[in-house]
């Protein structure tokens, strides 16, 4: 359901991200709670470490929960260093095993989400590590974060404190107390409408990947996706294509740099089928496209941690921001165009068409290994 009486503000970049992220752990006098799949100590990640041993030794209640794989080498030293300072330090799912295969860890905490004195809340597909940090070293990462001020926040912060009582309990192995924490502002702070979308194993299976499909299916004029791991189910490709068919102009701007080349392959195999029906596909070389955001017919925008893939919409934890505003759509817009226009190469469908048979058949072999590896974990239909 969506929110109103919010003000939010689209944050491109870690350049535009930590700015804001740190200014607000600064002006903090209650409570920070970050979340983080991902948690370099470079540069940025050691001015988020300073900014949060700061907010503690002032009084300052700071929650860090880190995912266990995504963060498996953060060191013991660095860590023993923040509960020293105050700060709680929570790892969900840690990897204790690392060349153990069980099906549990393929369940990740994949949110990038940020909570100030529940207040002020970010929520994206930023990790805590430099721009610079990436494969290659391109001149920079491409993603987006949303700050969010309103009512909205409230929904974000009994997202972020229920996590935190859930991790805890499988720690303590006891049902923990209730995680309390100052009342969430419920203040108008502006005239924007939105929603907080999480995916979870439990009630929120589909809850993000179903607004994706009720967005394209009402779609009339334009669909524009940007996705880094672009691997959608039958159902997800299905509403592309009618949508295409019906006239809306389809746009996917992927990854051409990237961090992991079979995932690049998996999902190249659907280039063919989808160049086919009419729909643009844009590689991304500028630097590394981590963007996880979408726009629909300049009124519908969402951005946040989900990709379009199998791991993302049926495994891990996500939390994505929807809004129905068209100023912020506009923005989004206009940011994801000047992507395309200065950084993408267009896929042609005439280049596409002379690759081998053996290269196609190669791709599509590895496109269904990931979608029946993924349905073999139990956890997720394959469609």
């Amino acid at each position: 359901m969506l929110t109103p009486g919010n003000r939010l503000t689209l944050l491109e970049n870690g350049a535009a991200y930590f700015p804001a992220l740190l200014s607000a752990m600064d002006a903090a006098r209650h409570e920070i709670h970050l979340e983080s799949y991902i948690f370099e100590l470079d540069e940025t990640g050691q001015q988020v470490i300073a900014a949060v041993r700061r907010a503690a030794r002032r009084g300052v209640r700071v929650r860090l929960l880190l995912d266990g794989f995504g963060c498996r080498n953060f060191p013991r030293y660095t860590a023993a260093r923040l509960r020293r300072d105050g700060v709680q330090l929570l790892f969900y799912r840690p990897e204790s095993r690392r060349f153990r295969l069980r099906r549990h860890r393929l369940r990740r905490m994949h949110r990038k989400i940020a909570v100030v004195d529940a207040r002020v809340a970010f929520v994206g597909g930023i990790n805590v590590i430099d721009d610079r940090n990436a494969p290659g070293n391109p001149s920079h990462r491409y993603d987006y974060a949303v700050q969010v001020r309103g009512p909205l926040v409230a929904d974000i912060v009994h997202a972020a404190r229920r996590l935190w009582w859930l991790v805890r309990w499988s720690r303590l192995r006891r049902r923990p107390r209730q995680v309390t924490g100052v009342a969430p502002c419920m203040a108008e702070a502006g005239d924007q409408r939105a929603e907080f979308l999480v995916r979870d194993n439990l009630g929120h299976r589909r809850d993000i990947e179903e607004a994706y499909l009720r967005a394209i299916r009402d779609a009339r004029e334009e669909i524009l996706i940007a996705n880094a791991y672009f691997l959608p189910g039958r159902r997800f490709r299905h509403a592309l294509v009618e949508a295409a068919r019906r006239g809306v102009r389809v746009v996917l701007l992927l990854q051409g740099r990237t961090d992991h080349r079979f995932y690049q392959l998996v999902s190249r195999a659907l280039y063919r089928h989808f160049l086919d029906h009419g729909i643009e596909i844009h590689e991304y070389h500028l630097g590394e496209l981590h963007a996880k955001a979408a726009v629909v017919d300049r009124d519908w925008a969402t951005v946040g941690s989900s990709n379009i893939d199998p791991f993302s919409l049926l495994l891990s934890r996500e939390g994505n921001v929807v809004v129905r505003d068209e100023r912020f759509a506009a923005q989004l817009r206009a940011s994801m165009q000047r992507a395309l226009t200065d950084g993408a190469q267009p896929i042609l469908r005439q280049h596409w068409r002379h690759l081998t048979w053996y290269q196609r058949l190669a791709s599509w072999v590895l496109y269904g290994f990931v979608r029946l590896a993924t349905g073999v974990t139990g956890y997720a239909r394959l469609d």
